[in-house]
């Protein structure tokens, strides 16, 4: 059997090496276009700032090693041309030579990966790029060349952030510009608020709602729609990436509604031996929906399928979660499964619980401040999805929650997960468990409003001790200590309450107790610190 995979790395390199495990007799073919055909791609920011010093790091396979372990025919700087599914061939280019041949196949895995978005904008060509070896060569040749100051980013997505993080690291002044209200769109904008304040505070300068208009003065000034206009020694386009399909469409396989090649359950395009993984096929989200992931797991993860299918093994693919993470400075910035914005326009039942809880035990030095967000579904108990931002244990509750969600778990389980505790890791009621606790609260009907939901007028209740009160508090708040609220309660005006505090649990007790009194209260969930990142202006905050 011959099997031919177009396009290496993660999707394509997952494919090959897997199938050559199960069966050695076959005759496996990689096609790839560029010069390198396993490198860490994720890892490419990172050389750029310095934090990955050696580039060879990032070189995983040579095609020799990979002759040598695997019996691989991998050829590199080779282009395939044309795909004639009926006949099982396909047509490559020598780059090197520009001789052109045919070749057959009995089984073709696409891995073709997406390129990034150009628009066709004026000077556009002075805007690089960074998806490959040769991207990442060419931004830092021109650092060198130029021996730049001042840099643009445009895009406010992972790689965006990325970039202007390891830019601001080589000592860049740095320019983020992002067309929408927030940046990185899977985080709800609360939860992004606490991103960008990040990114302030190590010197970027966030230009939100505005986009890149024309590039000038031969790649020196880029002009935003809003006519702000900035001075560029170095111009990096981030806008996001696109499926490439181009062989695919011209060789008559089926395209999705969201332009990524369409692929059934076993990764077959709509020719059942030619198979299509990675970047550029269409996946079904935890909606039921198509979309475009491009997350490296689902590439590698892809890959091995494809190649267990081949070798006659039994696989389905399921729905895609896209479990995500970035490193912004100091902050790890996570997600998993469906976010509110998604869910709203989805019109599904859902609801939010937010958590602003220490990773470890508060008493065991170190602890820092985790902002969590739960998403679910009050009737079915379903977890949607979550996000978490915080300098330390993010990662693993949003790995736990995506294994949550894979299995089933109910949202108010998650406070029966028995969670490894020692005082340096986690507390006795872990993070995870705390939301669903906090769920279980929900389900019991203790009344809870939203940041967004705080309108003018409102009766606010702030529980919280008065040096906190006066550090910073809603506009137009009561201030009556939590201790002191039983005494007190007699004092407040008639009326719905809305209670809170500084993360939601002081606030809660509140509600519980005025309920009891006879008042009719909801708490703020996620407190101040949550309201406070996301409508600063509904905030007073004496001026030091």
């Amino acid at each position: 059997m011959k099997v031919m995979i177009i396009g290496g790395v993660a999707g394509g390199m997952s494919a090959a090496t897997r199938l050559r495990r199960l069966n050695e007799n076959a005759h496996i073919v990689v096609i790839e276009r560029g010069e390198h055909v396993s490198f860490a791609n994720c890892g490419l920011p990172y050389h750029i700032g310095g934090s990955i010093e050696k580039r060879e790091k990032l070189l995983l396979h040579t095609p020799k090693s990979l002759k040598d372990r695997f019996e691989l025919d991998v050829r590199t700087l080779t282009e395939a041309v044309q795909i004639d599914p009926e006949a099982h061939t396909v047509t490559l280019k020598n780059l090197r030579t520009k001789e052109t041949t045919s070749e057959t196949y009995d089984k073709l895995i696409l891995s073709p990966g997406a390129s990034p978005i150009r628009p066709p904008l004026p000077g556009i060509e002075h805007a690089l790029t960074l998806r490959n070896i040769p991207d990442m060569d060419r931004i830092n040749a021109h650092l060198d060349r130029v021996q730049a100051r001042e840099a643009v980013v445009i895009g406010g997505g992972f790689i965006g952030l990325e970039m202007a993080e390891n830019l601001v690291e080589r000592g860049l002044n740095v320019h983020l510009v992002e067309a929408g209200p927030q940046v990185l769109a899977p985080m709800d904008p609360e939860m992004a608020a606490l991103v960008q304040q990040e990114l302030v505070r190590h010197g970027v300068k966030l230009h939100l709602n505005a986009a890149l208009q024309s590039i000038e003065d031969n790649g020196k000034t880029v002009v935003l729609n809003n006519g702000v206009q900035l001075a560029a020694d170095l111009i990096v386009l981030a806008i996001g990436v696109k499926p490439e399909t181009s062989l695919a469409r011209e060789a008559g396989l089926s395209l999705g509604s969201r332009g990524g090649i369409l692929v059934n359950d076993t990764l077959q395009t709509s020719h059942p031996d030619v198979y299509a993984v990675g970047d550029a096929i269409e996946k079904v989200n935890l909606l039921g929906e198509a979309a475009l992931v491009p997350l490296a797991w689902s590439a590698n993860r892809h890959g091995r399928l494809v190649a267990d299918h081949i070798s006659g093994r039994s696989i389905r693919t399921g729905l895609h979660q896209g479990t995500a993470i970035a490193k912004v400075f100091d902050l790890a910035v996570a997600s998993t499964g469906l976010n509110e914005k998604q869910l709203k326009n989805s019109g599904k039942p859902y609801q939010v619980v937010h958590a602003h809880p220490g990773s470890h035990a508060g008493y065991y030095p170190g602890a820092e401040r985790l902002s969590l967000k739960l998403v679910f579904n009050p009737q079915t108990r379903e977890i949607y999805g979550a996000q978490a931002v915080g300098k330390d244990g993010a990662d693993k509750r949003i790995d736990v929650i995506s294994t949550a969600i894979k299995g089933g778990i109910l949202a108010d389980e998650l406070s029966d997960l028995e969670l490894a505790y020692a005082p340096p890791f986690s507390s006795a009621k872990d993070p995870v468990n705390m939301l669903g606790y906090m769920v279980e609260n929900v389900l019991e009907g203790v009344p809870t409003i939203q940041w967004h939901e705080i309108i003018s007028g409102m009766v606010l209740l702030d529980v919280r001790d008065p040096q906190e009160y006066a550090r910073g508090h809603i506009k137009g708040a009561i201030n009556i200590p939590l201790n002191q609220l039983r005494a007190k309660h007699h004092s407040l005006p008639r009326g719905p309450i809305t209670a809170y505090c500084q993360v939601g649990q002081r606030g809660y007790v509140a509600a519980r107790l005025l309920g009891q009194l006879g008042h009719e209260v909801s708490n703020l969930d996620g407190g101040y610190a949550t309201l406070s990142a996301a409508r600063p202006d509904l905030t007073e905050v004496p001026v030091v």
